[in-house]
């Protein structure tokens, strides 16, 4: 006899906007399982990054989005579609591009069988530069040296579908 599924939670939103916390204290909540976009694959993606030649701490250029974000992703919903029959999920990740597509969360549920939870996690430009300049990683260099091109291609405005706005603390 198998049991309903539970639930999904995705926590999306720029860069240092306070996923990671939000998504850490629901999965503790929850006891459910985290996966987060930046632990989920990251030594393959700088495994690749570096076989190919290119800066192993790129998450921002074409060549990176062009060649990992999709793998990413897929990876984090098989993950999710996985674990989701037997726990709670909590899925971790930007998901700006998505935030532009109202059919995005149907499409999710198609795939990962729960109608996901969408949670968006934002706050001011000014305070994800600072959280970017504390937290000193090196994957966050690229986004610092040229942050008015980078503030560009951030998604500020809230996603299309619906969701429960978190003020990222």
């Amino acid at each position: 006899m198998s049991e309903a599924p539970h639930a999904c939670h995705l926590v999306c939103g720029p860069a240092a906007s306070g996923k990671t916390r939000h998504a850490t204290l629901l999965a503790e909540r929850l006891g459910a399982v985290l996966l987060d976009s930046d632990q989920v694959a990251e030594r393959l993606v700088m495994a690749g990054l570096e076989l190919a030649g290119l800066d192993p701490d790129d998450r921002d250029s074409p060549i990176y989005k062009s060649a990992y974000r999709e793998p990413v992703y897929d990876t984090l919903f098989d993950l999710a579609a996985a674990h989701v029959g037997r726990l709670p999920v909590v899925i971790a990740g930007p998901f700006t591009a998505e935030a532009g597509n109202p059919a995005w969360p149907h499409e999710l549920e198609r795939r990962l069988g729960v109608k996901p939870v969408l949670h968006w996690v934002s706050c001011p430009p000014e305070v994800r530069r600072r959280r970017l300049e504390q937290r000193g990683e090196e994957r966050d260099r690229p986004k610092l040296r040229d942050w008015k091109k980078y503030l560009s291609t951030c998604r500020e405005e809230p996603p299309v579908w619906d969701h429960l706005g978190v003020t990222g603390g």
